[in-house]
């Protein structure tokens, strides 16, 4: 079967079209016919070697989420998936089992949940991890229904779930947008857009004077930039490692912050909360964006345009 992934990594130039053996579904796993798989920025880092071998012999397989047809399920399997099913999975590409850019995919049954109804494949694909990442990062900041929630990079495909996920859960929303974006990230629902960059606190205290009870950074400008924008004993959400950007802990004792990071794979294998997203998107609570799509065969321009920034949705693979 053809999969993409690097033998040496690199950058994006790295990545080609490999010829490896198919996998096939054993006990308490499903095979998934792939025909779309999402590019996400995380992928990078298993390209380029920051995560280091994930598997005993190259190629190394990125991707961590696809749609496409269940073609085999394993012997044992227990499982409402039938042969033939639309599906969408989150895959692990730093486990045994591989990345999701490929042909066809084995993983656990319970990674794999129906397609939302009326989606295209690469519409599908962009919704499992980004998806499980915007529901886990809400649900860390733990928020009641009227309580306020400020939100950065919400015309991203993280940002964009939150902010309607977040409007779902019936929280009051101020999202960050350039000038092109306001529109955008108004039709996700957000009840106040403010300018985008590294003054947006000072930006959310003019319209919440207060502050906001939480933060979601999914811009990844640092919890030292969002802080200012959240009041004492409030909530800062992280998508990824900061650094120098975090704030400090002397910070968070004196204003008794917690910070929490959202780490995608805890959520691995939560079968009844991709079911809610499904049914979100096919209720129209969440609005599934592809950006552009390439034949597999284009993964190095895909990842190119996506470390280049500014794209509003997701590009997608198609297999």
């Amino acid at each position: 079967m053809k999969a993409v992934g690097v033998s040496e990594f690199g950058g994006p130039e790295a990545l080609r079209v490999f010829e490896v053996p198919e996998p096939h579904a054993g006990p308490g796993q499903v095979r998934v016919r792939v025909h779309a798989a999402t590019v996400n920025p995380g992928d990078r880092y298993l390209r380029n070697g920051a995560l280091g071998r994930t598997s005993p012999t190259p190629p190394y397989v990125p991707g961590m989420e696809a749609a496409g047809v269940v073609d085999e399920i394993g012997s044992g399997t227990g499982t409402d998936l039938r042969l033939g099913d639309r599906v969408m999975a989150m895959a692990d590409p730093t486990g045994p089992l591989g990345g999701a850019y490929a042909e066809y995919v084995v993983l656990p049954a319970e990674q794999v949940a129906r397609a939302p109804r009326g989606t295209t494949h690469a519409e599908a694909a962009t919704l499992p991890m980004n998806g499980l990442t915007a529901r886990l990062a809400l649900d860390l900041a733990g928020l009641s229904p009227g309580q306020t929630l400020a939100v950065t990079g919400a015309p991203g495909a993280v940002g964009g779930y939150v902010t309607q996920l977040a409007k779902a859960d019936g929280l009051t929303v101020v999202a960050d947008a350039a000038p092109a974006d306001e529109e955008l990230v108004r039709s996700f629902g957000a009840d106040i857009v403010v300018g985008r960059g590294t003054d947006v606190a000072r930006q959310i205290l003019r319209v919440i004077p207060a502050g906001a009870a939480a933060v979601i950074d999914a811009a990844v400008i640092g919890s030292a930039v969002v802080a200012p924008a959240v009041h004492d004993s409030g909530v800062i959400v992280t998508l990824l490692g900061e650094g120098a950007r975090a704030v400090s802990a002397d910070e968070i004792r004196h204003r008794s912050l917690l910070v929490r990071m959202a780490f995608v794979p805890n959520y691995l294998g939560d079968r009844s909360r991709l079911d809610r997203l499904r049914e979100q998107a096919e209720s129209g609570d969440l609005t599934l964006r592809v950006a552009r799509t390439f034949p597999a065969e284009q993964a190095a321009e895909a990842h190119r345009m996506m470390e280049a920034g500014g794209v509003r949705g997701r590009l997608v693979l198609e297999f």
